[in-house]
C-alpha cells in the first residue's frame, strides 16, 4: 500500500488541492502561455502556488504538470523538454509542500493528451503509453509517489495512462478522474463514457482511488459520486469547479464562493466521496473552506 493509501487508511477523509491554472492566471499566465513552462521560467510562482494550497490545509497538492505530455508540448514548440518539465513541476511542488510540514502527499498531475487513439483517430495504443510512459518516468524522477490522471474522457486512454503509471512503479499510488457532463441519459463524458463503464474500467485497469473533475460545480459531483460508489470499491476523489462556468464579457467566470461550495461536503461524503478538492474557479480559500468541513466530518 503506498502513501496516499496509509494517509487515506488513518484520517479516513482527505483535502486535496484548488485549481492549478486560476492560481497561474493570478500570476500573469496569458492565454496561449505554456503553463508547464513556468516550471523553468517561474520556478518561484508555481512553489508558492503549491505552499498556499498546503498552507490552506491540503493534505495533497498536485504539479504543474498537466498539459506535460510530448504531444501537448510539441504545440509550444518544447517537445524536447518533456523530461525538464516534468521533473521540474514534481520537484517545485515537493519543495513547495516541505516548507509546510505535516507531510503533504505530492501527486503528479497527467492530463489526457488531447489525441484519439485508432480507430477514431490516428495514435496507436502503444505511441499513447509510449507518450504517458515518459511523461510519467519524468515526474517519479523529482520524487513523486502518486499519480493523478485527470480530467479524461476516452476510457481507453485512461487505461492507457493508468497501464503506463503501473510500469513505470508498481508501488505507485495511481489516482484516475474523467470529466462528465450531463446529457438527457444521464452523466456522460465528451466521448459518452458512463459513470458505471468508467467506475468498472478505471478499476480493473489498476486505479487506487477513481473519481470526476472539472466540467461541473459541487453540487452536479453528488448524484456522479453516488453513481461511481455503485460500481467500485475503490476510494473516490472528486475536484469540482467553482460552480458551473458563466461567460462574462468574454470570460469564463467561475462564481460559487467558498462557503456555497464547502456547504455541499458532507452530502458529497455521505454519497462515497474520500478526498476533496477543486478545479477550475477555485483557490486557496476554498481549500480552507473544505477543509473545516471535513476537519468536522472527521470527528
Amino acid at each position: 500500500m503506498g502513501m496516499l493509501l496509509d494517509r487515506l487508511a488513518e484520517k479516513k477523509l482527505l483535502v486535496s488541492d484548488g485549481a492549478w491554472g486560476t492560481m497561474l492566471q493570478a500570476n500573469g499566465l496569458e492565454p496561449g502561455d505554456c503553463p508547464e513552462e513556468w516550471n523553468v521560467s517561474h520556478p518561484d510562482v508555481v512553489r508558492s502556488i503549491a505552499k498556499e494550497y498546503a498552507l490552506a490545509g491540503a493534505d495533497m497538492v498536485l504539479t504543474n504538470t498537466f498539459g506535460g505530455s510530448r504531444v501537448k508540448l510539441e504545440k509550444f514548440g518544447f517537445g524536447d523538454r518533456v523530461r525538464e518539465f516534468n521533473e521540474a513541476g514534481g520537484r517545485l511542488s515537493l519543495e513547495g509542500v516541505a516548507g509546510v510540514g505535516g507531510n503533504v502527499i505530492v501527486a503528479g498531475s497527467v492530463g489526457p493528451t488531447g489525441e484519439f487513439l485508432e480507430p477514431l483517430g490516428e495514435m496507436t495504443e502503444e505511441q499513447m503509453a509510449e507518450i504517458f510512459t515518459e511523461q510519467i518516468e519524468a515526474i517519479v524522477a523529482s520524487g513523486v509517489r502518486v499519480i493523478c490522471i485527470e480530467t479524461m474522457t476516452a476510457i481507453e486512454e485512461a487505461v492507457c495512462a493508468i497501464k503506463a503509471a503501473r510500469k513505470v512503479d508498481s508501488e505507485l499510488d495511481v489516482i484516475a478522474t474523467m470529466t462528465f457532463d450531463p446529457t438527457p441519459s444521464g452523466f456522460r463524458t465528451m466521448m459518452g463514457v458512463d459513470c458505471e463503464r468508467a467506475a468498472k474500467a478505471l478499476t480493473d485497469a489498476g486505479a487506487d482511488v477513481i473519481g470526476s473533475n472539472c466540467g461541473n460545480g459541487i453540487e452536479q459531483m453528488i448524484p456522479i459520486t453516488q453513481e461511481l460508489r455503485k460500481y467500485s470499491d475503490k476510494p473516490i476523489l472528486i475536484h469540482s469547479n467553482a460552480g458551473v462556468p458563466e461567460l462574462v464579457d468574454g470570460k469564463t467566470v467561475f462564481r460559487q464562493s467558498p462557503s456555497d461550495m464547502a456547504s455541499k461536503v458532507k452530502d458529497l461524503v455521505e454519497a462515497g466521496a474520500s478526498i476533496i478538492g477543486g478545479c477550475c474557479g477555485t483557490r486557496p480559500e476554498h481549500i480552507r473552506a473544505i477543509k473545516e468541513e471535513i476537519d468536522k466530518l472527521r470527528g
